[in-house]
């Protein structure tokens, strides 16, 4: 492990101005952002509308499992570490394989101890007595113009590829929660850990920035990439004895010794709240979750309607434009064989006779139901295959074209 045996230079701290813990750059979120706003509102905003609903969907669920878990806290006893043997009897409790529904949930608040005080852990930074600690080793970056100028996309794309995270690991001792008024009672209730994820209520004791020793793989990295590891950030938690914790988690007996281990449906395992202080901690955050939740539900119906309308209408407009189509004469359709349009002479059009598209052949069709006789008939046959034909006189929507005869 490395240990900084003394603190970084003053010009680290000048160069780690700009520096920050690894996040988005103000010019990847340039890049990045308008991209994404595209991508949502493609489609008249169907993606978006989807990825609400699938939000909304997520935030169900989650109300659903604080909702139960505020109910399992709110119904949970709150004893002392001597009421436990008369809540639960030791021949209830040696059912191991039971499943976590079908054990009882306690809430205990005591002193946490060492199970034998010769076991305690010593920091190696400031020699504070703990039962776990905790330790951190996270690099911090700094970023430059890089040699090659790169496009946003791709710079967020390898800065994401890099190493973030250092060594992070957990060192604990077997300790035990003590009553509170009756601090030098035998009785005792031993903390299981295995299989805990809740967050532990750690103190930060030891907080530093030590410089990275340069390497040809640093230059190459800050050469090519838009950031570069400038230093590491070491950080030691700790949990020191004699500290007052609520337990909340299942209550069983091993061994006729009383034991407490975390239940994966709820938040909290060790924590410095009280029972009332994680009631309404849990409430606010159901609250918060079931309002989130209903209002990306109601968002996300209405963009999912609008965009389910504006493609009905659209959908709609295909049909009766080609009902239109079908019920045009034969001489109106655009798909009928092309005819000459005269069989006198191109020299012989005046130039006021001729089309104003091509400026080749004699208008011939009028459009309907402008009625502007200004192109020749491949030209107006043209015009009527667009995806919305419009005159190119007044620019007045068409519906077809109707040859016209001089007598």
């Amino acid at each position: 492990m490395p240990i900084l045996a003394s603190p970084p230079p003053p010009e680290l701290f000048s160069v780690l101005g700009n520096s920050k813990i690894p996040q988005m750059s103000s010019p990847d979120r340039s890049a990045v952002f308008p991209l994404l706003i595209d991508i949502a509102l493609s489609f008249d905003g169907a993606i978006l509308g989807v990825t609400l609903a699938l939000g909304a969907v997520r935030a169900a669920f989650k109300y659903a499992s604080t909702s139960a878990a505020l109910n399992k806290i709110k119904d949970a006893p709150e004893v002392s570490v001597s009421d436990l043997r008369s809540l639960i009897p030791p021949s209830s409790g040696d059912q191991s394989e039971t499943s976590d529904d079908q054990q009882r949930i306690v809430v205990v608040r005591g002193t946490v101890k060492a199970k034998t005080n010769s076991n305690v852990l010593t920091s190696q930074e400031t020699g504070d007595k703990a039962l776990i600690i905790h330790r951190s080793q996270t690099y911090v970056y700094s970023g430059w113009k890089t040699l090659f100028q790169l496009t946003n996309g791709h710079r967020f794309l390898l800065e994401r590829s890099l190493p973030k995270q250092g060594a992070d690991f957990m060192r604990m001792v077997p300790f035990v929660i003590v009553d509170d008024t009756q601090p030098s009672s035998s009785s005792f209730v031993l903390v299981n850990m295995d299989g805990a994820r809740q967050p532990l209520p750690l103190t930060t004791v030891y907080n530093r920035l030590q410089p990275i020793n340069s390497s040809p793989y640093a230059f190459l990295q800050a050469l090519f990439f838009p950031e570069y590891p400038v230093g590491m950030v070491d950080v030691e938690k700790i949990l020191p004895p004699e500290r007052d914790l609520t337990a909340v988690g299942i209550c069983s007996f091993n061994n006729g010794v009383p034991e407490i281990k975390s239940c994966q449906h709820l938040p909290y395992f060790l924590s410095e709240m009280t029972k009332d202080k994680m009631i309404i901690d849990l409430a606010e955050t159901t609250s918060v979750i079931f309002w989130g939740g209903l209002i990306m539900g109601c968002l996300s119906a209405g963009i999912l309607g609008f965009a389910a309308v504006r493609a009905w209408n659209r959908w709609k407009l295909r049909n009766h434009e080609e009902r239109e189509q079908q019920q045009r004469p034969d001489e109106q359709r655009p798909d009928q064989p092309m005819v000459a349009d005269e069989t006198e002479d191109e020299d012989e059009i005046p130039d006021g006779a001729l089309c104003v598209i091509c400026v080749t052949r004699r208008r011939v069709p009028a459009f309907i139901p402008c009625g502007h006789v200004v192109c020749c008939r491949q030209c107006a046959l043209a015009v009527e295959r667009e995806v919305n034909p419009k005159c190119p006189v007044c620019l007045q929507s068409i519906r077809g074209s109707m040859r016209v005869y001089y007598s």
